[in-house]
């Protein structure tokens, strides 16, 4: 069935819609997220007529017991359709592109594979047909139900000995027909012996069927020994075809040099080495029983929520980052209050510029304008510029009352995407340090590239938090002039390092508390262009 609501993208597709499946997108829907779950409508338990040693489900039909856990996850959510997946690919800017046999196809960020495997069984003619009744694999699954009856266990491998003994459990009519297995050795002969197992030599050619039961196979040499029940070993092989453009290839599982099966290694939450694709049930563990799948599939699905936490928690913090410093933070930081700086220039600046013949002047992140209101005081023509229309607003006000609006103007630009255009006598950057993201090498080399031949680059920074700054501000990094210089790259011979300097200034705490804090300058002219 197709949701009347179904979407294209999801949070998370579930491919394969057994117990494993469908108990993670349970978790996943309880954890509020959005789940498609495509099932190919192909149980691998589809000929059992039962489930066990399920609590609180033994004896339950499989066909009911998902119908059941269908309910309980559309009940939170989570949507399903009918449909094979033929292929799944990386999406160029993550997640997964999922495509159905019928054309459909879907996208999610994270993927749980839960398609089971398929049990290979031993080429015996008839065999087949009684695989799920009394042709069986699982003793746990089915040894209950044919308990004193007369078990046959056929030998495709040196693990039958060991299912002999394991079986030899629920019954005292044990055959062991050693088919294609090895001799068992002398040792195991008498253990054999000592539990009352009978070994039958010769491969089994057919099983013998009567008013639609099992009444026996036989052998090469024309025997027919009665049986009840027939226990084989199946080469379990992971369903897991769809992987193999994602990267993840099946391993095999060996026991006793016979190869048991195929499956998708993962960690113990189901997680692969393939970021974003998670598996679960028989196609990552193929002893698991209804149960075990069951259990895989919540621990996925939890897993798979708290993978997409991480991730939207750091998308937050990159979004939050460019938020502050971006224009709404810097606006509502200058909405604040009627003044934020205390309206005098930059001590670095009227030091380092005093001597300076006054020219053309950009001033990155002027805020409220003392810095450019100084200059054009001095004698320069002033660029000023600042990403909050406020702190412009302001200081355009502060410049008509110091009557040199004339020579100072306020343009808005965020520096990233948009620089003033020109070139300059003098560039200044005082303190041009932001709390979120902000790009600020990038900035500094636009602002190099701005000074004319002959100019002067100023720039003042922090060399560490304030005291009382108890949460430092992630990413935030307060370079020393050395590092800053490093960053301009600068093409030698064409720059000229007049000061490279840390030094010590007082500045009132947030309490109005006189305090030492720790700054620096770098100051460069340019000899010549390049």
């Amino acid at each position: 069935m197709t949701s009347q609501t179904e979407q294209t993208q999801y949070d998370v597709v579930v491919i394969g819609g057994g117990a494993a499946g469908l108990s993670g997108a349970l978790a996943l829907g309880r954890a509020r997220r959005s789940v498609l779950v495509i099932d190919a409508g192909q149980p691998r338990n589809a000929p059992a007529a039962h489930v066990h040693t399920y609590l609180t489900r033994e004896g339950m039909a499989p066909a009911e017991l998902l119908a059941e856990g269908r309910r309980e996850v559309a009940s939170y959510g989570g949507q399903f359709t009918a449909g094979t997946v033929t292929s799944a690919e990386h999406l160029p800017g993550g997640g997964f592109h999922v495509s159905l046999d019928d054309g459909r196809s879907y996208a999610a960020s994270r993927l749980l594979v839960t398609t089971g495997l398929t049990d290979e069984l031993p080429e015996v003619p008839g065999l087949a047909g009684r695989w799920g009744r009394e042709v069986l694999h699982c003793p746990y699954c089915h040894g209950w139900e044919v308990r004193d009856q007369a078990i046959g266990i056929l030998a495709t491998g040196p693990i039958a000995f060991h299912l002999a003994q394991l079986w030899r459990q629920w019954s005292s009519d044990i055959t062991l027909f050693l088919h294609t297995a090895p001799t068992p050795d002398d040792e195991e002969y008498e253990q054999l012996a000592a539990r009352g197992i009978t070994v039958v030599a010769g491969e089994v050619t057919a099983v013998e069927v009567a008013d639609d039961r099992l009444t026996g196979v036989t052998t090469a040499d024309g025997r027919t020994v009665p049986v009840q029940a027939l226990v084989v070993t199946p080469r379990f092989t992971a369903r897991s075809g769809l992987l193999a453009g994602l990267g993840l290839r099946p391993t095999e599982l060996e026991r006793d040099g016979q190869v048991l099966g195929s499956y998708i290694a993962a960690d113990p939450t189901g997680a692969t080495e393939v970021a974003g694709i998670w598996v679960a049930g028989n196609v990552t563990n193929l002893v698991d029983q209804v149960i075990g799948a069951a259990g895989a599939g919540v621990r996925a699905g939890a897993a798979i929520n708290a993978d997409l936490i991480e991730e939207e928690t750091r998308l937050a913090v990159d979004a939050h980052r460019r938020a502050v410093g971006g224009v709404a933070f810097w606006d509502a930081r200058y909405a604040e209050s009627n003044r934020i700086w205390s309206g005098n220039p930059n001590v670095a600046l009227v030091q380092e510029v005093a001597g300076l013949e006054p020219g053309r002047a950009l001033d990155l992140g002027c805020g409220e304008g003392a810095d450019a209101i100084w200059l054009a005081r001095q004698g320069w023509q002033v660029t000023a510029t600042d990403i909050s229309a406020v702190a412009l607003e302001r200081a355009v006000a502060h410049a008509k009352e110091s009557a040199v609006a004339d020579r100072v103007d306020f343009q808005r630009h965020d520096l990233t995407d948009s620089f003033p255009e020109g070139v300059f006598d003098l560039v200044s950057a005082q303190f041009l340090h932001s709390m979120g993201e902000f790009p600020r090498e990038e900035i500094l080399r636009r602002a190099a590239a701005a000074v004319a031949p002959g100019g002067t680059l100023l720039i003042e920074g922090h060399s560490g938090l304030p005291h009382w700054e108890k949460d430092p501000h992630p990413g935030v990094h307060l370079p020393t002039p050395d590092e800053v210089l490093a960053s301009l790259s600068l093409p030698e011979g064409a720059w000229e390092v007049l000061v490279s300097t840390e030094h010590e200034r007082i500045q009132n705490d947030p309490e109005g508390t006189p305090t030492t804090r720790t700054d620096n300058t770098l100051k460069l002219r340019r000899i010549k262009a390049g």
